[in-house]
């Protein structure tokens, strides 16, 4: 099986989701919606996990020892550039 690129285990989790919720499913075919859904929530976490680790880098701190640092978030107001909105 070809490898589920993150964007399309999104569009399908979110498919799964409005079937689910519509309710008009029997209970077989909700069970195995919901269990595909399951995998694709893995499958977006696992994506996930290794785009953040990706975006770590590593610095030095003033003791020369190197230390992981995350990329601010798009809402965290600390990481704005000066002179940002």
């Amino acid at each position: 099986m070809a490898e589920v690129k993150f964007e399309k285990a999104m569009e399908r989790l979110e498919d799964i989701v409005d079937e689910l919720e519509k309710g008009e499913l029997d209970i077989d075919k909700s069970l195995q919606i919901f269990e595909e859904g399951i995998k694709m929530s893995r499958v977006c976490a696992k994506k996930l996990n290794e785009a953040e680790q990706k975006i770590e880098k590593l610095t030095r701190d003033q003791k020369g020892e190197l230390v992981e640092e995350l990329f601010p978030a798009e809402n965290d107001s600390a990481g704005e550039a000066p002179g940002g909105r």
